[in-house]
């Protein structure tokens, strides 16, 4: 658990945060700041990053999460680097639009962690039926508009597979079932909203610390259910909800 004290420091660090870097007019988060300190107006991917950390303020979670959603964001396939109403605007470049999976990943962690559950799932989605075209999962492919009967635009020189690409796949799943391991402390913390699209889901040889656990998750309902199938080691499996606030 954290002290009184760094809590306090962290409520101080988010506000001055959230007065730096709170863009009324795109409601989103600024890109940064430049060497005169002053806001770079560029809608980009990076504002879903306060989210992940859990820096951002409650009140303007919602507001990020429609900003990264909206149609200059979201391609159909993934969130964009960059907005496609910026002037520098490109898909087929890194930072310049094309659509990274682990990018994606740690904004569907952010979005749940912030209660955004079906916006997390959403995006995995695009994710995992974009990677449904390639063998390997791509490092990047381009941010161009998904429309019906397309496919996925590899970047012409993307590394397949890739290191953090492939364990987008593993955040993903994390934003879904909102698993946290606490292994010092010899526990699985879960918090599963399966989409319609996934009603079911197993994992095997989870490893938690010293114990591995095999669990089920099925969607009943609106409801999603836990069944712990098997643990070998010492370990609990604990229900506790995703929270942006630190622990």
């Amino acid at each position: 658990m954290v002290s009184g004290r760094r809590r306090g420091e962290y409520a101080a660090l988010r506000a001055a945060f959230e007065d730096r870097f709170w863009w009324p007019e795109e409601q989103t988060y600024y890109f940064g700041l430049n060497g005169a300190k002053e806001p770079i107006r560029s809608v980009v991917s990076n504002a879903g990053h306060a989210l992940w950390s859990g820096i951002a303020a409650q009140q303007h979670a919602a507001a990020v999460v429609r900003r990264l959603l909206a149609p200059d964001m979201f391609s159909g396939w993934g969130i964009r680097t960059l907005s496609a109403r910026h002037p520098a605007f490109n898909p087929f470049v890194y930072q310049l639009g094309s659509i990274w999976p682990h990018d994606n990943g740690l904004l569907a962690l952010g979005f749940a962690r912030y209660g955004f559950r079906d916006e997390a799932a959403r995006i995995a989605a695009g994710i995992f039926e974009a990677a449904q075209h390639y063998h390997s999962m791509p490092e990047l492919f381009a941010g161009l508009d998904r429309h019906p009967r397309d496919i996925p635009v590899q970047y012409l020189h993307a590394n397949v597979p890739q290191g953090w690409a492939a364990g987008s796949v593993f955040m993903l799943l994390r934003a879904l079932l909102g698993l946290r391991a606490d292994a010092p402390n010899k526990r699985l913390l879960v918090d599963p909203v399966l989409p319609a699209w996934l009603p079911r889901l197993r994992l095997s040889r989870l490893p938690v610390g010293d114990a591995t656990v095999d669990l089920e998750f099925v969607l009943d309902g609106s409801q999603t259910k836990t069944d712990v199938m098997d643990i070998t080691g010492d370990l609990r499996v604990v229900e506790e909800p995703l929270t942006p606030d630190p622990t």
